[in-house]
């Protein structure tokens, strides 16, 4: 199965279990679940967002509960797959929802609600774009700037310069709202974003630099190499980050080639990564070698590429992230990418399933 599952086998799953007498959906859910399900008290945006090493399992156990009982489209992946809810008492044996399902459903805990704002992948053409449905902006601003602070400090204390070409000429990108949400904290006023003005974004860096000045520039892998190979420089103050994205603009490079080109052209120690996605709201970072670690409302895991209900905590697979930031749409999701996690719950990111998958596992390096 190579870690994903056909949409279609699901759905009709779905209503043979729903339909049947003897399979109600109600009979998986003690009423001690069903109380811990509606006790919102436990699983608040205040008590995710101090979530720690300690508190996560029991923390990511509540909102499987929670997300099971409110989210239509997850229970229903949960009843296809014959999970009985009390049976699920640790992390690894959490069902994980295929990311795909964010490009045929609307993966909400509550469908009548109005969502404050909503993510668009960019796909390719023809290809149908992932949907987030983000009921609560709020939500997602704290885990961002929380994770943020942790990894780089307060954010008022740089400028922050933004290069992302095809994420800033469509509407609804999660990159796009990130940096904006970014910059709004920071306040300086020499944040900005760019597209192709690379001759002004040269000078903008050049100047703050000779000003001591500390820079965040975030750009797009394939924006970030162009501007490179246009205008070298020695960058001093300035940090780096790749979020990934080549999307066929290049030819295909590893994330150690990108950086070595990067570091090479700008006189860098090191190029940091960012690790997110339209379906996430949490964020990793990695600030050296290509080795993120997770924000504390996030933690990763490895499902096997042959049997995907086989999930560890360490060694090679296709990724599985929790995302706690995901209450209110679905915090456990089964992603297409290949990966490695150490012992010490930092990972890397090796490869991508292309879509031969379901025929081979073929795998795109990133």
């Amino acid at each position: 199965m190579c870690g994903i599952f056909d949409t279609s086998f699901l759905l009709h799953a779905t209503k043979t279990v729903t339909n049947s007498k003897k399979n109600s959906t109600r009979i998986f859910i003690p009423s001690k679940l069903i109380k811990v399900a509606y006790n919102r008290s436990l699983i608040n945006s205040r008590s995710i967002l101090a979530v720690n090493g300690e508190t996560f399992e029991n923390i990511a156990l509540q909102v499987f509960r929670y997300q099971y009982n409110k989210n239509q489209v997850y229970r229903d992946y949960c009843n296809a797959l014959r999970i009985n809810p009390a049976a699920v008492t640790g992390i690894t044996s959490i069902p994980f929802l295929p990311v795909s399902f964010f490009k045929t459903h609307k993966v909400v805990t509550d469908n009548k609600a109005l969502p404050q704002l909503v993510f668009e992948s960019s796909g390719t053409t023809g290809e149908t774009p992932s949907r987030h449905y983000v009921l609560d902006a709020h939500m997602y601003e704290s885990a961002l700037l929380q994770g943020f602070e942790v990894f780089y400090g307060d954010p008022r204390q740089y400028a922050i310069l933004a290069l992302l070409p095809s994420y800033l000429e469509r509407s609804n990108a999660s990159l796009v709202y990130m940096a904006k949400t970014l910059m709004e904290k920071s306040a300086h006023p020499d944040n900005g974003f760019y597209i192709s003005e690379w001759a002004q974004l040269y000078q903008m860096l050049t100047r703050l630099e000779q000003q001591g000045q500390k820079v965040l520039l975030l750009g797009v892998t394939f924006a970030l190499l162009d501007f490179a190979a246009a205008y070298p420089m020695p960058l001093t103050h300035t940090v780096v980050i790749e979020t990934g994205g080549m999307k066929g603009r290049r030819t295909e490079m590893t994330r150690n080639e990108v950086h070595d080109i990067l570091k090479k052209q700008w006189q860098l120690s090191q190029v940091h990564s960012e690790y997110g996605m339209t379906e996430l709201l949490s964020q990793a970072y990695a600030t050296a070698d290509g080795i993120f670690k997770c924000t504390s409302t996030m933690k990763v895991l490895l499902r096997d590429i042959n049997d995907p209900l086989e999930v560890s905590t360490t060694g090679t697979g296709c990724l599985n992230i929790i995302d706690l930031a995901n209450i209110h749409s679905c915090a456990f999701i089964a992603t297409e990418d290949i990966g490695r996690i150490d012992p010490d719950g930092t990972f890397q990111v090796l490869g991508r399933m292309d879509h031969s998958a379901l025929r081979g596992c073929s795998l795109m390096a990133v």
